[in-house]
């Protein structure tokens, strides 16, 4: 199964650091999502845990600052996703950036990821396998 995604999704990407990938993520929102706020901060997460199901992570921080409330966002990625194939980058890209507009996996939120990514199902599905058998081979390699 790895090997059939490792052809299938073969091609690399050269997002590396944070500010190639800030500037990754800007590309996009400002092709899909011109309107949305802005983000503070975009960058790899090490303390991401992905077998909690966690693949990045979107957050909205408040702060007071002189009477007024003022809003921060931020999209964390996964750092496993710098060795991951380019389509799997785009798609956690494209799925925290759908929730600048919508914040739950509702019916509206994959619509706006499949407009932004129209096989978003299928690369989410494939990531999935692809995690799993990297899980799989890890198990069977420490037995």
């Amino acid at each position: 199964m790895h090997a059939l995604l490792q052809r299938r999704y073969a091609e690399a990407h050269a997002v590396r650091d944070d500010r190639a990938l800030f500037d990754f993520v800007n590309e996009r929102k400002q092709r899909f999502l011109r309107n949305a706020p802005p983000i503070a901060r975009i960058a790899y997460d090490a303390k991401i845990r992905l077998l909690q199901q966690a693949l990045g992570t979107h957050t909205r921080r408040t702060q007071v600052q002189g009477g007024q409330l003022k809003s921060r966002r931020e999209i964390r990625i996964a750092t496993l996703f710098r060795d991951l194939p380019a389509a799997f980058l785009e798609m956690i890209v494209v799925h925290e950036l759908a929730h600048l507009k919508e914040p739950e996996h509702d019916k509206a939120f994959y619509g706006l990821c499949t407009h932004m990514l129209g096989d978003y199902h299928q690369r989410e599905f494939d990531l999935r396998l692809w995690l799993a058998a990297d899980v799989l081979k890890d198990q069977t390699a420490s037995s």
